[in-house]
């Protein structure tokens, strides 16, 4: 008898917003305080779309051939770790548990991760791109990175939340925190909230 894993159906991208992107762009900042208050599906709903989810047959960032190398994983506090199906906009869960602890230690002490109710992984199988465009495809991965990044960002200011992006982390730790294949390499780690004032 296998596992059964755990899916959160999510809600379709809402493909208007209240907010222009200029205004988006103006109060985005990095917000490393966060409130005790989780995000609601519906806006998580909307931030796994900016940054990965499907627009027709491609993806809502440009991708170098359509390889699409990238992964999202989701630390939502006290509930686990999820994997962002884009293809079937749902997560599934990886890990049950409180994982935001360990995330924080493996990121250099940074407890503001522990603080924030969910932390968005973005992660990448650099074969995917670098199969196709050999060494190149590398620079290609990290082009992807910023552009799904700074979607989420916008995102979330869209939405009423804050964010802060992270590099500071150890590689393997976080990798063996998510629990991710030894193909997929953590490479930003976005902590989403509601800013405290």
């Amino acid at each position: 008898m296998g596992v059964i894993l755990l899916e959160i159906e999510l809600l379709e991208p809402s493909l208007k917003g209240t907010v222009s992107l200029e205004e988006c762009i103006v109060k985005r900042e990095s917000v490393r305080s966060f409130k005790d208050k989780g995000v609601e599906t519906e806006k998580l709903s909307q931030l796994l779309w900016a940054g990965q989810g499907k627009k027709g047959y491609k993806k809502t960032v440009p991708s170098a051939g359509g390889t699409y190398p990238l992964e999202l994983y989701v630390v939502i506090k006290d509930r686990g770790i999820f994997h962002y199906d884009s293809n079937n906009n749902k997560l599934i869960s990886v890990k049950e548990g409180n994982f935001g602890k360990a995330l924080a230690r493996a990121s250099l002490d940074q407890m503001f991760i522990f603080e924030a109710p969910i932390n968005i992984v973005i992660c990448a199988d650099f074969n995917r791109t670098c199969g196709r465009y050999g060494n190149r495809g590398v620079r290609y991965v990290f082009m992807e990175i910023g552009h799904c990044a700074q979607n989420i960002e916008l995102e979330a200011v869209a939405l009423g939340l804050d964010s802060v992006p992270i590099g500071a982390f150890h590689d393997d730790d976080v990798k063996k925190i998510l629990g991710l294949s030894k193909n997929i390499d953590p490479l930003y780690i976005i902590p989403v909230g509601y800013k405290k004032k």
